[in-house]
């Protein structure tokens, strides 16, 4: 199983691949479309993470002590942005999930690339898997 910081090195150098952002929002985009389709009973308002401006639907479960993340959004960037985020933190102990610095969104330069709200929805959707991870560490 490879660690959290393994997979964002792993990120990044699949990001230094392209020239310029319209490849890497091509990828993103082919990222989020490889997101396997979520339960339509997990896309309720209890899984909608707040603070996003598109609707992004979140769910945790733990298995085997690790945590499995599962998602789903109506936005083709948001999508391929929470599939970004499932590959580094999803099948990772709580522990892990909690304690990570995902340094890897600054080094692809995505947050430069995002309007203030996109940023903050990245920020909240971080956050909420961070809290479902320290629920679930119980």
């Amino acid at each position: 199983m490879k660690s959290i910081e393994q997979i964002q090195d792993e990120i990044i150098e699949n990001f230094n691949v392209f020239d310029n952002w319209v490849e890497k929002y091509e990828y993103l985009i082919d990222l989020g479309k490889e997101l396997p389709k979520i339960d339509d009973e997990q896309m309720v308002d209890s899984n909608l993470i707040k603070g996003c401006q598109s609707r992004v639907w979140l769910n945790a479960t733990k298995l085997n002590g690790k945590i499995i993340f599962t998602a789903d959004s109506d936005a083709i960037m948001t999508k391929g942005i929470i599939a970004l985020l499932i590959n580094v933190l999803s099948n990772q102990s709580a522990d892990d999930i909690s304690n990570s610095d995902l340094y890897f969104i600054n080094k692809i330069g995505l947050n430069e690339q995002l309007s203030a709200t996109r940023a903050n929805g990245l920020s909240s959707m971080i956050k909420q898997m961070k809290i479902y991870a320290l629920g679930l560490n119980k």
